[in-house]
Formats: structure tokens, sequence, C-alpha cells
């Protein structure tokens, strides 16, 4: 899939020449996503909000995030073009690099768009890269990536799709929502934590690799941590041989869709 925005390119200081315009955008998106996030975002997430303490007014830098990711936990922001390949993608996170695309959606796609821009990754993911466990849990996948077949990439990708960026967490305070692609949208967010057509399921690693997915549509099924107060349950994810469960999940193939099939090959 090729994109239609172009990534603006850091002077020599590391810093990004955001327009009027974009900054405006930034402020809105993020002005309206702040209203949703209480009873709604887990514990966590809004701890790592805090930490961060993002501009309201203006697109931050990324070196802005990254001084308070390496404090934390040692990660930092990497900025890329629009689109990378699984490749590329499993080594930056393998390597405590989070990719971050530096273009922000146009008005015209305020609401919604297929590739991730800076909004989405800054406000949806690394908050959340501030919580040692979840930051644990994303640099072992990148590393199961980087050593992955293309064949099992593939597999791999719903793993991160129905985690990083449509978890649900199940809390003793309620659902909660953990995933940066329900956190970066109020019309996901009130759907998968409150429609009755939404599917809500306890997560289960071979049940999530035969799950398929679009990224186009509302997701008809999300998977919840359970039984934890905290995202400390995702760190046994990494302890899990997946590659194994990668192998069982080919060898009986994939659930039927629930929804009309269409092309998917990237992780956002």
């Amino acid at each position: 899939m090729a994109s239609k925005y172009v990534s603006k390119v850091a002077d020599e200081h590391g810093n990004i020449a955001w327009s009027a315009a974009e900054n405006q955008i930034w402020q809105a998106l993020i002005t309206r996503q702040l209203s949703t996030v209480e009873n709604t975002a887990c514990d966590e997430f809004i701890a790592g909000l805090s930490k961060l303490n993002l501009p309201l007014d203006r697109i931050p830098q990324l070196e802005e995030v990254s001084t308070v990711l390496r404090a934390e936990t040692g990660w930092s922001c990497e900025p890329v073009p629009a689109l990378i390949g699984f490749g590329e993608f499993f080594r930056l996170l393998s390597e405590k690099k989070f990719p971050v695309a530096t273009f922000i959606r146009s008005e015209e796609e305020f609401d919604y768009l297929q590739e991730p821009d800076i909004f989405h990754e800054i406000y949806g993911h690394c908050a959340l890269l501030t919580n040692e466990s979840f930051a644990n849990y994303t640099q072992a996948y990148g590393m199961m990536g980087l050593n992955a077949s293309k064949e099992d990439r593939v597999f791999l990708a719903r793993l991160y799709w129905f985690t990083v960026e449509f978890g649900l967490l199940d809390t003793p305070k309620g659902l909660r929502v953990y995933g940066g692609g329900i956190l970066s949208s109020p019309t996901e967010t009130e759907y998968a934590l409150h429609d009755k057509n939404a599917e809500r399921k306890p997560l289960d690693v071979l049940d999530v690799l035969r799950t398929q997915y679009r990224i186009d549509i509302l997701q008809p099924v999300y998977f919840m941590l359970t039984k934890v107060s905290d995202l400390d349950e995702v760190r046994k994810l990494t302890v899990e041989d997946i590659m194994v469960l990668v192998e069982q999940a080919k060898k009986i193939g994939l659930h039927p869709a629930k929804f009309e099939l269409k092309t998917t090959s990237k992780v956002s």
C-alpha cells in the first residue's frame, strides 16, 4: 500500500519544522482524545501520559518524548518514512527504538487514516512505553519478528494487532483499553468497550494467531488480558514459546473471517 503522505526531515539539530496548520491538527486531536481517557484508558496509559507531559498546542519534537522514554525504560523514538517494511519494523523494536512517521494526518482524514501518523504513534503508543512490562514485551516481540520467516511474520502481525494496537485489559475497575489503535480513536474506544456487536474474548495466543483482521474497519473481535489489575500480565507473553504456537496455527489454519476479506499486510 502506497502512502500519500511524506514524512518531514529533521534539521541538523534533530528538530522538525511543523506548520501552524499541522500544530492546530495536533491540538484538535489531543484535546479530543484527552476528553475520552477517563474510565476508558488503563491506569498505565494515563500514568504514561502524565510522564510524557505532551504539549497541547503543538506537535512535540521526538527528542522531547525520547528523553522521557530513555529515563523510564531505555526506549527512544526513531523517525521513519510514512510506511516501512516488516524487517525494518522488527529491527527497530528489537533495538528499543519506536518507529514514528514524521507526518500528521490531513483535516480530510481527521477521524481515521490507514497509515499511522505522528499523533497515533506518540499519543497512542509512547505513553505505554514508559511501562516496564509493556516496553519489555514490545522489545521481545521485535526480536521474535527479526528472526522469523516472511510467512511467520504474517502470523506475528496478528499478535501485534490484537495486543499493542487493539488490546483490552479486564481490571477490577472494569474493562479498559491499552491498544494504541483504540486509544487514538474515540469511535473505536466507545465501540470496543460498550457496543453489543463487538466480541470480546480472553487473550489466548494461539487463538489470536489464527484470527484475521482488517485495518480499515471497526474490529469485530477484541482480546482481553484478564484477572490482572495492571499490565504486568503482558510480560508473560514474552516467555511463552510463541513461535511454537505459530507453527500450530499454520497447521490448524485460520478462523473464518468475520468480515469481507481484504488484503492486510501492514503492522501499524
